[in-house]
């Protein structure tokens, strides 16, 4: 069932976004050669406890999974594309990491995702996270009353396809609100003008996904957790979360530039 949010809670959903951006942040910031995916983890932590949020995504165990997630944020490095579980893994020169961080405040939660590299960046990689930040910012203008879930989605893969990127199938953005994952789904590529009509209050996480190779193929890690590329190309991972409303898309988890 899709829920549309009111407008007072929608601005309690950007308290609850700020806070995923504050995170963001602070581990984009703390993110550095010789760094561990652990150490990332626990500068996300403290974020979320000196704002007294908690996180949706420690504990979370979806049908697909062989155990609860075990840490706040996912960190997948290179060809990891999303739901990578941090671990003593610590950075290395060049390696392109997605960070996506989630938390629930008030009884409301946000969901957010960022690309980097950390030390020299191939310029492979330079594009490959500029055209993610071109594909989520498409399917935020996309994202406007009168228009269709399938408007964003075309937006999106239209975007990553022109820039001769793979998209993974089945994996998207999706909505939010009292829970960190609810109705409607968002693909990553599709028709224009069909699905879910868009309306003011409906509450969006849209997520591009991009395979560097230009392939869609990709595997469950043993772990039972980690995307990975078949090809063992790089992958890139973007995410806001969007209200919907009749004056234009509200970035809920908008964040200091760095």
């Amino acid at each position: 069932m899709v829920e549309l949010k009111t407008d007072t809670s929608i601005d309690e959903m950007y308290a609850a976004g700020q806070v995923v951006g504050q995170a963001l942040t602070a581990v984009r910031k703390a993110a550095d050669v010789g760094v561990s995916l652990l150490e990332l983890d626990e500068v996300a932590r403290e974020v979320l406890r000196a704002a007294g949020a908690t996180s949706p995504f420690l504990g979370y165990r979806p049908s697909f999974a062989p155990t609860p997630f075990p840490a706040v944020i996912c960190a997948s490095v290179n060809d990891a594309i999303v739901h990578g579980i941090p671990t003593k893994y610590r950075l290395r020169d060049g390696d392109l990491v997605s960070i996506d961080c989630g938390a629930e405040l008030g009884g409301w939660a946000g969901d957010s995702a960022i690309s980097f590299t950390v030390g020299r960046a191939r310029p492979a990689d330079v594009r490959l996270v500029e055209t993610a930040q071109r594909a989520l910012a498409a399917g935020i203008e996309a994202a406007v009353v009168g228009n269709r879930i399938g408007d964003i989605a075309h937006a999106i893969g239209s975007v990553c396809r022109a820039a001769g990127y793979g998209i993974p199938d089945g994996f998207g953005g999706h909505g939010i609100g009292r829970k960190m994952h609810e109705d409607p789904g968002v693909p990553n590529e599709g028709r224009p003008g069909r699905g879910m009509p868009l309306r003011h209050g409906l509450v969006l996480a849209i997520e591009p996904m991009l395979i560097a190779s230009g392939k869609d193929g990709y595997h469950a890690a043993p772990d039972g957790w980690t995307l990975r590329t078949n090809d063992g190309s790089r992958a890139a991972h973007m995410e806001h979360t969007v209200a919907i409303t009749d004056a234009g898309p509200r970035v809920l988890t908008a964040r200091e530039a760095l």
